[in-house]
Parts: structure tokens; sequence; C-alpha cells
């Protein structure tokens, strides 16, 4: 990572949808899927499903905040999930998969604390954001092999064709400007 980048963990669900949304995403340098916020130390997909470790699935996005800011890659990050799904995504349920932010700074505490603040002004959403706030605290652990560009390698699975491609079309067409050529 050059000292130009910067890095937002963010968790919405199903890894596999943030991530798919974020490759496409212009000034994102690199996404990967993880576990962050749990008490186990690299845990493995099968005891984060299990809900006993308190991890969420996350992604690591770099970006450079030359292209892009924080606030424009939290923007997308609330775009694409449901924000006032309590410890849920549609049919993803456990606490897994909540809405959560894991910040690296007192400025993306405030930052992501001033998106949240907005998004409610705004009326957006009918019931409250339950997003969560959380200082990272070096507490992420990097998901398996497999779990990586899960959707590009596997579009037409179940999940990746019928819940993964309609968030990948709802970011590619709120956010035509932020498109990553090519993508």
């Amino acid at each position: 990572m050059s000292q130009a980048s910067e890095t937002a963990i963010l968790g919405g669900g199903c890894f596999w949808c943030l991530e798919a949304v974020f490759l496409g995403v212009d000034g994102v340098t690199a996404v990967e899927s993880g576990y962050a916020g749990g008490d186990a130390r690299s845990p493995t997909y099968e005891q984060v499903c299990d809900g006993n470790t308190g991890h969420a699935e996350v992604v690591k996005v770099e970006f450079d905040p030359a292209k892009i800011t924080y606030r424009e890659v939290l923007d997308i990050f609330f775009a694409i999930h449901d924000p006032t799904q309590l410890n849920r995504q549609g049919n993803d349920v456990g606490t897994q998969y909540r809405s959560v932010i894991f910040t690296h700074s007192d400025a993306q505490r405030e930052a992501a604390l001033q998106a949240i603040r907005d998004i409610a002004a705004e009326g957006i959403y009918d019931g409250q954001i339950v997003t969560q706030v959380l200082p990272l605290d070096g507490n992420y652990w990097p998901a398996e092999a497999y779990h990586q560009n899960y959707f590009e390698q596997h579009p037409n699975q179940g999940y990746c064709a019928f819940v993964v491609a309609p968030k990948v079309a709802k970011f590619r067409q709120k956010f035509a400007h932020r498109l990553r050529a090519g993508a």
C-alpha cells in the first residue's frame, strides 16, 4: 500500500456483494473479503457463519484519496445495503451480516458518524440507521482464498445471480460516474 492510499473496512451483509461492487469503483486499488470485530484469531468462514466469534463479514477497500474520498466510499456503501436492518441483510441473518464501519482513525470515525447523520436527515430510510461505527483495533482477518473475487469467478451461482448481481447493477446505475474504466 502506498503512502497515498487509505483503507476502509466495511460490513454490510455478505462480503461477496460488497466486494463485487467495490472492485468496479474508480479509485479503488484493492478489495479483499475478510472478517473483523470478533474474538477469535484467524477465524474460518464456518466459525464466522456459526455466529459465535463476533466477527462480521467485511471488505477491506484500499483506495486512492486523490481519486475518491472516504466519504464517497461511504456513500457507495450506504447505497448498496440497508443500514436499518439489525444483524441481517435480506435473507442473510446473524451478527456476521451486521452493518458496520471499522475505522482506522478519529477522522474516519467522525466522517462515518457524519455520513450516518446526513443520511438520517435526508430521510432515505423509514427505519433508524443501526450501522455500528467501531475502531478496528487490528482485528481484521482475510477470508479464505476461495472467497476472493467470488462474484467474478461464479456469476451464475444462485446467490451471485439473484443477490449479488442486482446490487452490482444498482451501483452501476446510481454511480455510473464512479465506474472504473472497463468495469
